[in-house]
């Protein structure tokens, strides 16, 4: 199977900082955690490192452990950044497809690290932001089973719309991850696109910052009844903006607009899945947590393999968030992700937990 997977590529520095040398403040009401830096102090880190990451980067690299054959196309600075993005894609075996943006610097991000392993990340985005229509001929989408579109900022997310009307012009299933600043500032093109996607993965911050705009348009009905000991999301549904929505209705409002499947992630709450047959949700699966960034591309670029494969829902969301348990147990974004052989086995490892049907 060949794939495409457009959108960024980065250099990630990551900084382990020890609890007790940075303080944390923790909000009841909106459930925010903050650290906080003192300004002018020299703080000592557990450890620094960097790797190679980036959205496009991350799941043509998940794909590539799995045993198909990706490609990514990102845009980069001429520097020595770019260089390093070029050696890692050729240590997994995947092909480059880079546009060099003269006078750019290649993506960079620097994250921080303590307590509960979730980090902050300040971000430079770079040359990811410089994608034109002009750089992505119809020709550069031929020959691909897949197209997966990750995160895109700015100028690269105008091209949004062509990518995915592109990609299905060629003939190939089209996978949409987009980000939140991509669907709050370009919200009415990005509903343009909608009707091109086979598959769109958002998480519940992304669900709920789209709902407002797909509530008018949604069709009027109840909401499933979820059991009494379901998850929260499900019970709650989405708020936002003066607007609620029950979680399987916006569900079905998205594929209402076009694409076959929508999956929703809520972090160690589990994901959700709608099929064109039913909507399911899968918990999260138990991990010793060193970081949560690369979490949502391991997750969504899994869940996409396996529903192109034509395996069925239930497994392909185990196999998402079996991929996704082992990347939080690294610090990087990539370290943890899966051959076949070790997916199968860590599946295997969590057989109890089962797929929940929630739209009865």
């Amino acid at each position: 199977m060949r794939s495409l997977h457009i959108g960024s590529a980065m250099i990630d520095t990551v900084t382990l900082v020890a609890s007790e040398d940075i303080e944390r403040a923790s909000f009841t009401n909106d459930g925010r955690s903050y650290l906080m830096l003192e300004s002018g102090r020299k703080i000592p880190a557990k450890s620094i490192d960097w790797h190679v990451g980036g959205g496009a980067c991350n799941t043509a690299v998940s794909l590539a452990r799995r045993g198909w054959s990706p490609s990514v196309l990102a845009k980069t600075g001429d520097d020595a950044a770019a260089d390093e993005v070029r050696r890692h894609l050729a240590a997994e075996g995947i092909e480059d497809r880079m546009i060099v943006a003269p006078g750019k610097a290649t993506g960079k991000a620097v994250m921080v690290s303590s307590h509960d392993r979730n980090a902050s990340i300040f971000v430079h985005r770079g040359a990811n932001e410089t994608i034109t229509t002009g750089e992505l001929p119809a020709s550069c989408f031929e020959g691909f089973d897949l197209v997966y579109v990750g995160p895109l900022s700015n100028q690269s997310a105008d091209c949004f719309e062509h990518i995915a009307g592109s990609a299905r012009a060629a003939g190939a299933m089209v996978a949409a991850n987009p980000g939140i600043r991509q669907l709050t500032a370009r919200t009415a093109g990005f509903l343009r696109a909608l009707e091109q996607l086979d598959l769109l993965s958002i998480n519940r911050v992304e669900a709920e910052a789209l709902m407002p705009a797909l509530a008018p348009r949604a069709e009027e009905g109840p909401d499933a009844h979820p059991p009494s000991d379901g998850p929260v999301l499900l019970k709650r549904g989405l708020i936002a903006g003066g607007f609620q929505m029950g979680l399987v209705r916006f569900i079905r409002a998205v594929q209402g607009e076009g694409p076959r499947w929508v999956s929703i992630t809520d972090g160690t709450e589990g994901s959700y899945l709608g099929t064109p047959e039913a909507v399911f949700w899968f918990p999260s699966l138990p991990a010793k947590v060193a970081g949560t960034a690369g979490a949502g591309d391991s997750f969504c670029s899994t869940l996409t393999a396996a529903l192109v494969e034509d395996k069925d829902a239930e497994t392909a969301m185990h196999e998402a968030s079996a991929n996704a348990a082992s990347v939080v147990e690294q610090i990087n974004t990539t370290s943890g992700l899966l051959v076949p052989e070790a997916l199968a086995a860590r599946v295997a490892e969590t057989e109890g937990q089962k797929a929940l049907r929630v739209d009865e």
